[in-house]
């Protein structure tokens, strides 16, 4: 792996990194939004409450995104449980009794005895 200057600043340039897009008039959006502004704001009660009111929503935002983020990421542990079950029982299905299986045979067996019964009771009266 070669590592190359930068021609601007001297700075090691690793490959395959990429381009980095700088604006030209030297204006960074990612800090837009906290910016912190020198130019004194008059006190106004309505722009105040709107302000706080705009922090509490955002906070709400925040909040929800936040929860939605860590149920798409338990999601797929939910997902991953399910198919980890699955197979489990798919290796060990013989360990696992039906519960209508032996109901077959105990009405057999009761039809049985309840015939045997009936033939006992017709002998006994002849």
């Amino acid at each position: 792996m070669r590592i190359e200057k930068c021609y601007f600043c001297s700075g090691p340039v690793y490959p395959g990194h990429g381009a980095m897009f700088v604006r030209n008039d030297c204006k960074d959006n990612a800090l837009e939004f906290e910016k912190r502004r020198n130019i004194p704001v008059k006190y106004n009660r309505d722009l105040w409450e709107k302000t706080v009111e705009a922090m509490k929503r955002v906070e709400e935002i925040k909040q929800k995104r936040q929860a939605r983020f860590i149920m798409n990421r338990l999601k797929k542990g939910k997902q991953l449980e399910k198919e980890e079950a699955i197979s489990e029982v798919k290796k060990n299905i013989h360990l696992i009794k039906a519960p209508h299986a032996g109901k077959a045979k105990q009405l057999e067996d009761k039809m049985v005895q309840k015939l045997q019964e009936d033939v006992d009771m017709g002998a006994e009266d002849n």
